[in-house]
């Protein structure tokens, strides 16, 4: 299946190396397309509409206000089209390209690594082997999980966003390690492989998060010190509130 994507910016080019093969793009700024697809051994086009008229797959990666004026040029060319646009729901992706097989996904930024996960709005049967091919294509990227259509946005906030806010957890780690003596880049090294691990074990145990911080944190313990030391901090609610800054546009 010939990926084309529309746009070429952060999203876009996780998606290409995590796929690993070449592909058609186009993007407003010319270099940025070009240095994409050099990047995969692909070919940055002219325009959005030789894009779809290239590809099998039109993966569209534009700023989600430009649905419309993206659909008016390519519509008449594509075969199928899968969105990672966020806040943009199939209906809308329905009614922007009437007729084609249509596909909402959120990735997150480790699929560049195929570590990420991506989460496929769930919608009615449309053309079998282009279901299944595309399905097949966004699950080599990491872990597919279907989620309904009203649920989709729900789930951007706590996985498309959390490379962020894990980028921040460690950033916060290695900070403390660096105030009590532990040099910056020793401290990376034994968070970051921490959280590495830690992810890896969840997943071991059944995303069972209770059994592993109850392997870890014996009762009045150091790391129970530490844990009530970030309840204390308000770190639950800042994360409910950081997903509720999300939802709330």
């Amino acid at each position: 299946m010939k990926i084309g994507l529309i746009g070429a910016g952060n999203m876009a080019r996780a998606l290409a190396r995590g796929w690993g093969r070449p592909l058609v793009c186009s993007d407003p700024v010319a270099q940025r397309a070009k240095a994409l697809a050099d990047e995969v051994d692909g070919h940055a086009l002219a325009s959005n509409a030789e894009v779809a008229q290239a590809a099998d797959l039109v993966v569209l990666c534009h700023k989600p206000a430009q649905l419309a004026d993206v659909a008016a040029e390519i519509a008449g060319h594509t075969h199928a089209v899968a969105s990672i646009l966020a806040a943009t729901p199939l209906a809308d992706l329905k009614a922007a390209y009437p007729g084609k097989p249509v596909y909402r996904f959120i990735p997150s930024l480790p699929v560049e690594v195929r570590q990420g996960a991506v989460v496929q709005a769930a919608g009615p049967a449309q053309d079998a082997e282009t279901d299944a091919k595309v399905t097949e294509l966004f699950a080599e990227l990491g872990t597919l999980v279907v989620l309904e259509d009203r649920l989709v946005d729900v789930a951007m906030g706590l996985m498309s966003c959390a490379p962020a806010y894990v980028a921040l957890v460690a950033e916060a780690q290695i900070d403390a390690g660096t105030r009590r003596g532990i040099p910056s880049a020793q401290g990376a090294e034994l968070v970051v492989q921490t959280l590495a691990g830690t992810a890896e074990l969840l997943r071991r145990r059944g995303y069972d998060t209770l059994a592993v911080r109850r392997e870890v944190a014996s009762p009045g313990g150091l790391t129970a010190r530490g844990l009530d030391a970030l309840e204390r901090g308000g770190v639950r609610a800042a994360f409910s509130d950081a997903l509720d800054a999300v939802l709330e546009r």
